[in-house]
């Protein structure tokens, strides 16, 4: 047979014709996507230690986040008296009793360098425990589920509900659901912006319309921004707009403790039947109740994925599982990838590392910063100078041949009353000291937690003038308690 019959074939040309076909499929731009659509998570509620756990922290953590600007701290009769504030108009930012003023950042620098190795520590330890319960996302994500749950039901209904056409009872359970979402989402703004102000005079200046514009406007984006990440977007924030999944994983490692399916006693997985013989099968029974459970939406039973967030829901509920059908508990449990190899070579496992070269490393810098940093708090002082030498004209020839320099000196006063403070002058010899619109130099007043700037004269006579220049210190004392604050600095004169 030539060439030319074979292409036209009976028994080829069928199969020519589907390539065909499917070629011209794939190059139809309505068939194609670059993007998969979303697949909606109905979580179904759990049961069990770690849904208890994680009520706990929510309740603790939301309690925290809503109740702190409403606790009372005295400070005395010239300090605001909300024990967490951070005062922008005044710059200060108050905890309690520590006051931290602009200069002193360097104490928010140690406390973010703090939060960061204990989340590389917990990380190390325990996979993402911090995406599990303590994650603001996770945490408001929770309690809108919890909402939703209570206005619609649990994953059955939600799903019947969803599926249903439109009618007064659905409309009637969404609008519910979205409205309670919207006040929450309200009193997260409104929980905010109390840290900034007076939390109880802010309270009624919102209510009567007399707060800021700031104000109205940070309730609006945070009630927004809270609607959409905890109501509508929930896990696509954590796969899609958060980094940390990315970063965790050269976190971890093979000793670990991290939310693992042990394949070796779960597989193969096959649906349960009663009376079934258990030495003939694993003990899987493929209920997908993990999955069921899952926020994200996976099956833990793939392996370790980018999604897991380590909350443990999956844990409880198949415990519940392995209850029910008599079967020992933990097919899914926190575990370590060594002891995940050692099972699968059948060695017996071992208790996890939890001290270990990163976590000393890690344990060790977090008590070093913390360490230098409460060493800076106890030794900081309540007095502070700063001294601005003239720098046009560098010194000033009296009709005596004497010299005299000007200098502006800044005395910061941190304490909550007005201070008095004497100016004096060390290793500059026969020096006078005077300060511009002062009898003296002693009795110079700063009120409480401000900044005052004096005008300040250091003249020598004609025996004493240094040679170019001549290092000496400026010493400001409290004429109450003694506390006193050196500041070096220079003489000026001619060149001989």
């Amino acid at each position: 047979m030539d060439q030319a019959s074979q292409v036209s074939s009976p028994a080829t040309a069928p199969e020519a014709s589907v390539e065909k076909i499917d070629v011209d499929a794939v190059n139809k731009k309505e068939e194609r996507s670059l993007y998969k659509a979303r697949v909606k998570i109905y979580p179904k509620r759990a049961t069990g230690f770690f849904r208890k756990l994680k009520w706990l922290v929510m309740a603790a953590t939301l309690a925290v986040y809503y109740v702190a600007p409403w606790l009372r701290w005295d400070r005395g009769p010239n300090a605001p008296d909300q024990a967490i504030l951070i005062d922008f108009p005044a710059r200060r930012f108050y905890f309690f009793f520590i006051e931290i003023w602009p200069e002193e950042v360097y104490y928010l620098t140690g406390l973010l360098i703090i939060a960061a190795l204990g989340l590389f520590l917990i990380t190390s330890l325990a996979g993402r425990v911090w995406c599990g319960y303590t994650c603001p996302q996770t945490v408001w994500t929770d309690l809108f589920i919890w909402v939703e749950r209570f206005v619609e039901g649990d994953r059955s209904a939600r799903i019947r509900l969803d599926k249903q056409p439109l009618s007064v009872n659905k409309v009637a359970r969404k609008s519910v659901k979205h409205a309670l979402w919207l006040l929450i989402g309200m009193a997260t703004g409104g929980a905010w912006i109390f840290y900034f102000a007076d939390a109880p005079t802010l309270l009624v200046d919102l209510f009567t319309l007399q707060a800021p514009v700031v104000a109205y406007s940070t309730v609006a984006v945070l009630t927004a921004s809270t609607y959409i990440f905890g109501g509508m977007m929930r896990e696509q924030v954590c796969t899609f707009m958060c980094p940390w999944p990315r970063i965790q994983g050269a976190l971890v490692d093979e000793d670990s403790l991290i939310v693992s399916y042990k394949d070796d006693r779960g597989e193969p997985r096959a649906p349960f039947r009663k009376n079934q013989d258990w030495s003939e099968r694993a003990d899987c029974i493929d209920c997908n109740q993990c999955v069921a459970v899952c926020p994200m939406g996976i099956d833990i039973r793939d392996g370790q994925q980018l999604e897991c967030i380590h909350c443990a829901l999956c844990i409880d509920a198949c415990n519940e599982v392995m209850t029910r059908i008599d079967r020992p508990l933990n097919l899914i449990s926190y575990d370590t990838f060594v002891n995940h190899e050692r099972r699968a070579t059948g060695q017996p496992t071992q208790k996890p590392r939890l001290i270990r070269a990163r976590t000393v490393i890690y344990s060790a810098l977090i008590s070093a910063v913390g360490l230098l940093m409460l060493a800076t708090l106890l030794t900081r002082a309540t007095l502070d100078i700063n001294i601005l030498h003239d720098r046009n004209p560098l010194f000033v020839k009296l009709s005596d041949g004497g010299v005299r320099n000007g200098y502006t000196i800044k005395i910061l006063n941190k304490q909550h009353e007005v201070r008095r403070f004497e100016i004096a002058v060390d290793g500059l010899d026969n020096a006078l000291v005077t300060v511009v619109g002062h009898d003296g130099t002693s009795g110079l007043e700063v009120p409480a937690d401000k900044l005052a700037q004096f005008r300040v004269f250091v003249s020598v006579p004609p025996a004493s003038v240094p040679d170019g220049r001549q290092d000496f210190d400026f010493i400001v004392t409290d004429v109450v308690d003694g506390n006193r604050a050196v500041n070096d600095t220079i003489f000026r004169g001619p060149e001989k």
